[in-house]
């Protein structure tokens, strides 16, 4: 298997579109916050489930990288309860 950095969203590199990708990466860069919080609280799956107030499979998918099913308003949900206060930032896009 050939080895390739990316220099950017490792989404994009895989060949989504640009939308896909930046989406992706929210929720990802969202679902490691929140997996963060579990660990430092050494919260089990059905102790972060309770704290959040969702069924633990969804802790069991955030905590496995499986984000794509989620909103990116739910995994903000979940970051705001855990302490956390995401910001948007935007970057604009250089022309090709």
């Amino acid at each position: 298997m050939d080895r390739k950095v990316t220099k950017g969203n490792v989404f994009k590199d895989l060949g989504f579109t640009d939308e896909e990708a930046i989406a992706l990466a929210m929720r990802v860069d969202l679902a490691v916050e929140i997996e963060k919080f579990i660990k430092r609280k050494r919260l089990t799956q059905t102790k972060a489930a309770a704290f959040f107030d969702v069924p633990q499979p969804k802790i069991s998918k955030i905590i496995a990288g499986k984000v794509s099913g989620f909103s990116i308003e739910y995994l903000v949900k979940m970051a705001a309860k855990a302490g956390k206060t995401p910001r948007i930032s935007f970057v604009r896009k250089q022309a090709a």
